[in-house]
This record gives structure tokens, sequence and C-alpha cells, in this order.
């Protein structure tokens, strides 16, 4: 029972709270449904505002999703990728789920670059650039769309086939390149239009992300990249060393 809290205005969070308890331990399973707000409210002793409430944050988090006139279900399990990792890469990272990481090349071509793109790679504008659009999947379920630039003079015929696994395996076989470093950038998104239907989420879905710049060990910039994370299936992990 929570109805004895002092600030009315938390109590959805402390229901959220132990909702999200329920699902970590295994209570509430993938893809079973939950109770239903009813139930909720005589289980905590709360409105059904309050629930209404927590249900429609743990929607957003991606925790749990509704099916019109079914009910909530808990979400699969978040896809868990480390970001401070420079061994793993994202094949690995997934195998060592247990689940079945894939690369679709969606296209490879090669266009002129644009103002932003003269920016973002230290080129002149107009210099052809490669660009590589890709969609990773887990368990033949789309998690991330990236789209990747990098100049041409530096990778020309760039391997398609080698991109469906490791782009920067594929830069390193090939041309000899090898990434020294990333800086990268990690922001909250949402969904337009283009992201929803390569991600099979809704328009306004909340998403991650992540634009990476990546050097050769003389400082050269190599790789441009804009990488768009599923906000339901995504979870990061960052490792700090002292």
């Amino acid at each position: 029972m929570m109805e004895d809290a002092k600030d009315g205005s938390a109590l959805h969070l402390k229901v959220k709270d132990a909702i999200i308890q329920l699902i970590n331990e295994g209570e509430y399973k993938p893809d079973s449904q939950l109770p239903t707000e009813a139930e909720f409210c005589e289980k905590y002793g709360v409105s059904r505002t309050t629930v209404r409430t927590a249900l429609q944050q743990l929607t957003m988090e991606g925790y749990v999703y509704r099916k019109r006139g079914s009910g909530t279900f808990v979400s699969a399990n978040k896809v868990k990728q480390i970001l401070t990792s420079t061994v793993e890469h994202f094949s690995r990272q997934i195998a060592m789920q247990g689940k079945k990481p894939s690369i679709k090349v969606l296209q490879l071509d090669v266009i002129p670059a644009d103002e932003f793109l003269r920016d973002q790679l230290m080129i002149q504008e107009g210099e052809p650039v490669n660009m590589l659009e890709r969609i990773r999947y887990v368990d033949d379920i789309p998690i991330q769309y990236e789209t990747a630039y990098l100049p041409w003079y530096k990778t020309p015929a760039l391997d398609k086939q080698g991109c469906e696994k490791s782009l920067y395996n594929a830069l390193k076989t090939q041309f000899g390149l090898k990434i020294n470093k990333t800086i990268e950038t990690l922001e909250m998104y949402i969904a337009d239009k283009d992201a929803a239907e390569k991600l099979n989420i809704c328009i306004g879905d909340p998403c991650f992300v992540l634009d990476t710049i990546a050097y050769l060990g003389d400082g050269t910039i190599i790789e441009y990249s804009k990488t768009i994370y599923r906000g339901d299936l995504a979870h990061f992990v960052i490792e700090r060393n002292y």
C-alpha cells in the first residue's frame, strides 16, 4: 500500500519503480500481460490516474508496450551495448547476450560533400564522399539506423559486403586504415518519418542519436556517422576507470 506517501504527486513514481523491480526480478516476463489498471490500483492502494501515469511513463521508457483492446505487455529485454568498449564490436556484444545480430546495407553511394559534410570531415565542399546507410538488427528486430560518411579518396570502391560485418574491419582490411580514436556525442532524439520507417516504430517515439567522428593515427578524420537507436530497446553501459 502506498497511500500513506506524503507527496501524492510522487505516487506514480513509486508505482513505476515497483513495477520495474518486478520486471527485473522476472515476476513479469517479456511479452507477458501485466495486471489491469484496476488490479494495480488495488495492489498498491492508489488511484487509477496514478496507475495510468505510471504505465504511460513505463511505455515511454520502453519497459512495456500497449496493444489496443488487449492491455499492457512487458517489452522484451533491452539490448545492452557498452559504449566504452573499443574491442568488442556490435556483433560480438550482441552474441554474448545470447541474441542474433545482423547488419543490412541499405545503400552505398558516392555523393558530393555539402557544407555540413565539409565541416565534419574537414574536406573541400564538393569532394566525393561515400555515404553508407545501414540498419542493425537483433533477433531480426531493427534497433539501429546508421548513416556513415567517408572521404572517397581514402575509401574508393568500399566493399559493400564487408560493411555488412564491420565497417572498421573493412577499412583496415581493404585500405590499411586503422581507427585510432573516436569522439562521440549522445543525445535524446524524437523519431521523424524516416527513422520511424527504418526502425519500425511510430513518428514521435523516443530514441537516442549518437554522432561519431572517427580519426586515424595521424589525426585525419576518416568517418562521420549518425546512428539512431530505438529508445525502447537501447540500454547503454558506460565504464569509467580511475
